[in-house]
């Protein structure tokens, strides 16, 4: 489905955590009616205890507050902030609760990986950051490098709605027979023009918007001409996405790609690897990010064309998680982000050079493809290989 654009947003760039949660929390606490919010991962740390704070103040002066969360996200972290929420009176739901031992079912390995937060139906946030602390990365430079985006115009429509569905889906799953109505809205949307941007909401689920995100992609680095940026942390892509790349590559386009470059999954580290042959073969550059913990999942192309959002270019997201990214059609947001994405690969990244590839030790070589084979496996065991 092509994504719908509209005109007239006003939209901030968030680098880290260390921009997102002071904006976040500042219009947490600026709210009067009614808040959303979803997250795959709470944790009960700095960072989330703060985030709970400001939404237990909201609650208790009035305001609505309805936090989402993913099962598994939260399985390990979220028990104790629940309870300090539900004591202040915010509507909490867990999706998708129970974590089946049979993991490789398709229905249990299906999550909530949004991070939406919408305001008063005035303001919103879309990224990739969960609510946690952005200083605590055992082993790196803090904070973790990622982005979000402050939202404010005709964007918050189609945001609310996609917000307000997910959360009355599950709510009407909770509750009883009788009570089975859809709440009415306690604010009224502002979708009143409020900048000149032109943005999309694209989201990725398991009904009409199955492969949404990844077509955006792919419409984009089809129509490509001289320079495509994508800075993903977990790089996976299927068979279309690497022929699109791969294309583009041969047809002159700069094609650089941003990647995590520690060891954070093992598994997904090593079979990632795989796939640099190939790339690097057609031209593509490739650097692998040293400086910290990478989780951005955000792209360049041409300057112009620009995505910011939780979706990760891998089975996981493009697959079977409920995803929203944000994409924009705007020259200076694209070159903003572009700014940082150049200045990151200068200082906190390390080029993948082709003569050093070929010449990895075998062990290194014996590594990675089995890995890859491995996940190859595993994908055919949940019935999704055929999309690699």
């Amino acid at each position: 489905m092509t994504p719908q654009f509209v005109d007239g947003n006003k939209l901030l760039l968030l680098r880290n955590g260390t921009d997102y949660f002071p904006a976040l929390q500042q219009a947490i606490d600026a709210a009067k009616g009614e808040i959303y919010l979803e997250t795959y991962i709470f944790r009960d740390d700095g960072t989330g205890q703060a985030i709970a704070a400001a939404l237990a103040r909201a609650a208790r002066r009035g305001v609505v507050v309805r936090v989402l969360v993913d099962g598994f996200g939260c399985k390990d972290h979220f028990a104790e902030i629940r309870e300090r929420l539900l004591a202040a009176n915010v509507q909490v739901l867990i999706y998708r609760p129970k974590i089946s031992p049979l993991t490789l079912r398709r229905n249990r390995l299906r999550r909530m990986h949004r991070k939406l937060v919408v305001i008063d139906a005035r303001v919103a946030f879309a990224g990739g950051i969960n609510i946690i602390d952005d200083m605590d990365t055992p082993g790196d430079n803090p904070p973790r490098y990622d982005y979000a985006v402050r939202i404010e115009g005709p964007l918050l429509a189609p945001i609310v709605e996609e917000v307000e569905r997910l959360w009355f889906r599950g709510a009407r799953a909770w509750a009883s027979r009788r009570r089975r109505r859809r709440d009415k809205r306690i604010v009224a949307v502002d979708a009143a023009p409020r900048g000149s941007q032109r943005a999309a909401l694209v989201v990725r689920d398991n009904l009409r918007h199955r492969s949404d995100i990844e077509d955006a992609y792919l419409a984009a680095i089809g129509k490509a001409r001289v320079e495509i940026i994508i800075a993903n942390a977990y790089f996976f892509p299927g068979a279309r996405f690497r022929r699109a790349l791969l294309d583009a590559a041969r047809r002159g386009v700069r094609v650089t790609l941003l990647l995590q470059g520690r060891v954070e999954y093992f598994l997904q580290h090593y079979a990632s690897r795989a796939f640099y042959g190939p790339l690097l073969d057609a031209g593509v550059e490739i650097y692998e990010y040293k400086h910290g913990f990478m989780h951005a999942k955000v792209a360049v192309i041409d300057q112009r064309w620009s995505t910011v959002g939780s979706s990760n270019i891998d089975p996981f997201s493009l697959l079977l998680a409920r995803e929203a990214n944000i994409v924009v059609d705007d020259q200076p947001f694209a070159q903003e982000l572009r700014r940082n994405l150049q200045q990151d690969m200068a200082s906190g990244a390390m080029i993948i050079a082709q003569s050093a590839w070929r010449n990895q030790p075998w062990l290194e070589r014996a590594l990675i493809w089995a890995s890859y084979n491995f996940a190859r496996m595993l994908l055919g065991l949940t019935g999704y290989a055929e999309r690699q």
